[in-house]
């Protein structure tokens, strides 16, 4: 599968380690530059490219950029992706350590991943922001493994989440529906299942003891 990751990060690296160790073609692209990424397309054979091409004939994209990032990517970024393509959101909205005040998200109450879709202009599936990065290297398990951990996945197009799902199921971790978009909350910074290490059952159930007011450090 070819998969595009914008963003090189520690989710997006790890990311980048794990999807091609498993065989699919990836490329990946960071602000700085193509030039940036020798080492890491060196070490996995990742293709390293602008931020405008890393979509291109893409099955899935990876955003896993900072949130006050997303206005900055090109337009027409997923014009040149496959037919399709699902659109993973990794993204978290720290407004006081790092994305300053973002008054959509503060005023209208919209999740992050609501408002990365609106900017991108293409449907999002929230997934991977609660996940340590050095669990995509060491935790993936294969399937019914007692200690394989799950990862809560909200989005509103069931074909991409269902997509997602499956991309998530090959790297070793069960997967949890956390509803559509804007129940993607549950899984904001602040919540229970915000880097929880547990099965199905416990991330269920950490989703379901979420409360929808976002916790005072995570708001602008």
């Amino acid at each position: 599968m070819q998969i595009g990751i914008i963003g090189a990060g520690n989710i997006g690296g790890n990311l980048t380690r794990r999807l091609t160790a498993l065989g699919h073609k990836v490329s990946v692209a960071n602000s700085r530059g193509p030039h940036t990424l020798t080492a890491l397309a060196e070490e996995t054979g990742a293709t390293a490219v602008p931020v405008a091409e890393a979509a291109r004939d893409a099955e899935i994209v990876v955003v896993a950029i900072p949130v006050k990032a997303v206005p900055d990517l090109p337009a027409g970024l997923l014009d040149a992706a496959a037919d399709g393509v699902a659109v993973i959101d990794t993204g978290n909205y720290y407004p006081r350590e790092r994305d300053g005040r973002i008054a959509e998200i503060e005023d209208e109450g919209i999740t992050e991943s609501r408002w990365t879709q609106r900017r991108l202009g293409h449907p999002v599936i929230k997934a991977f922001n609660g996940t340590y990065a050095q669990d995509l290297l060491d935790r993936g398990r294969p399937a019914g493994d007692p200690e394989r951990i799950a990862v809560p996945v909200a989005g509103d197009d069931e074909e991409a989440k269902r997509k997602v799902r499956a991309l998530i199921d090959e790297l070793g971790f069960d997967t949890v529906d956390a509803g559509g978009l804007d129940d993607s909350w549950r899984q904001q910074p602040g919540t229970p299942v915000y880097g929880l290490r547990a099965g199905a059952d416990g991330v269920t159930q950490a989703l379901a003891e979420a409360s929808p007011e976002r916790a005072p450090e995570f708001r602008g």
